[in-house]
């Protein structure tokens, strides 16, 4: 029988809370619409609930088929779970999706070059490892070494989960070298290294043009780590997986992955893609298939003379989705920082005293000049400042100029 796994042990049918109970977790003693919750699934009863009497307490479940399984199963679930979620652990992410994100969810990273879609995947897969579960990285652009550098220019040490198994790696870059032994006589002491720990959770697909043999090997990896309803995937390019094949054959594929581990399984992929609207090459279509798209892009025209990341949530099935553009930059150690935009000349008030910093540590002034520092969620090029997405400084000016802090959300 299906258990919550991060709900307490459940406990026998004759114990569950009975009609009218204020149970330690959520049973029927929390109403909902009138009719309170089922004593067995605990999701609310929508209509005339379905008795029993037991042991002298009257139960009341939302279906006979719950009150079924009560009587033959030994547990029943301790905690009202509806659609499994869970946050992804990156800040305007998560802003941006306060419930997080149903675990079946297939997730597009739209990308275009500069806007540091490799840091945005390691910082999902080392914030998945910190709350203990399970990840996989599928790699078509670089070999196992340089996506554990990935995570050690960020300052995160992978080498831990490496060695217990907790991270693995699904190499398909590697079949691309003819003379493997020459790339590793021509590693550094450093790279040797890195190379060497990551050979053990390493997964070699002999050709990724091979579809069921990609599919055997990714499939491997998530039973051998028991990913179920736990865990993470990371795929760092499908554009680069649809350059191996045909198109027909890549939209197959996929489909097939979501199906199977998205769906099946309960484990959420992140997949990264460079979609342009010049482009109509495969994966431009994917929108409609997906449970999830994430948009990162480039803004010239927020400051001038500056190219400014941004990232939104364009869509999350299932769940509150608050779409607005937030700008960020990456730092080691803390991961993706998002930073405010804000109107008006600069506030001199106070100048000469140190810098404060927020709660994160971070300090909020730049280095550098008035319009020193980084900067931060403002809309897009085009976007009103009405959009509420823009900070009126306190000393803003009718001239409109703008300038930046940079603060750590």
């Amino acid at each position: 029988m299906a258990e919550d796994p991060n709900a307490p042990t459940g406990s026998q049918p004759n114990g569950a809370t009975p009609t009218g109970g204020t149970g330690p977790h959520g049973g029927p003693g929390e109403e909902s619409g009138g009719r309170g919750r089922c004593d067995y699934c605990r999701l609310p009863v929508p209509s005339d609930p379905v008795v029993a009497e037991r042991d002298g307490h009257r139960y009341t479940y939302c279906c006979v088929a719950c009150r079924e399984a009560a009587d033959d199963g030994e547990k029943v679930f301790t905690q009202f779970h509806g659609c499994r979620r869970v946050p992804t652990g990156v800040a305007p992410l998560d802003e941006s999706l306060p419930q997080g994100i149903p675990r079946n969810s297939f997730v597009l990273l739209t990308d275009l070059a500069g806007t540091r879609t490799e840091a945005i995947q390691a910082e999902l897969v080392w914030r998945a490892l910190q709350r203990g579960e399970p990840a996989a990285f599928v790699s078509f652009l670089e070999p196992p070494m340089s996506v554990v550098q990935e995570f050690v220019t960020l300052d995160w040490n992978v080498l831990p989960y490496l060695e217990s198994g907790q991270l693995q790696i699904v190499d398909c870059f590697t079949y691309r070298l003819e003379n493997r032994e020459r790339m590793y006589e021509r590693l550094n002491d450093w790279n040797a290294f890195l190379s060497e720990t990551a050979a053990d959770a390493t997964t070699q697909v002999r050709d990724p043009t091979e579809l069921g043999e990609l599919h055997n090997r990714i499939d491997d990896v998530l039973e051998d780590r028991g990913m179920e309803d736990q865990g993470v995937v990371v795929v760092d390019s499908l554009t680069e997986f649809g350059s191996l094949v045909q198109p027909v054959q890549a939209y197959d594929f996929l489909k097939d992955v979501r199906a199977e581990v998205c769906k099946s399984r309960f484990v959420p992929i992140y997949a990264g893609a460079t979609v342009t609207g010049e482009d109509r090459q495969f994966p431009h279509d994917l929108n409609y298939m997906v449970d999830g798209i994430v948009e990162l892009n480039l803004d010239e025209e927020l400051v001038e003379g500056s190219l400014m990341k941004q990232i939104r949530v364009r869509k999350m099935n299932g769940v509150l989705t608050l779409p607005k553009w937030t700008l960020y930059e990456y730092t080691a150690g803390e991961g993706i920082v998002t930073i405010k935009l804000h109107e008006g000349p600069p506030d001199r008030q106070g100048e000469d005293e140190s810098p404060q910093q927020d709660g994160d540590g971070q300090q909020p002034g730049g280095a550098g000049g008035d319009a020193a520092g980084a900067f931060g969620q403002g809309p897009p090029a085009g976007e009103s400042a009405e959009a509420g997405s823009v900070d009126d400084s306190p000393g803003g000016g009718s001239d409109g100029g703008q300038t930046a802090s940079e603060t750590t959300e």
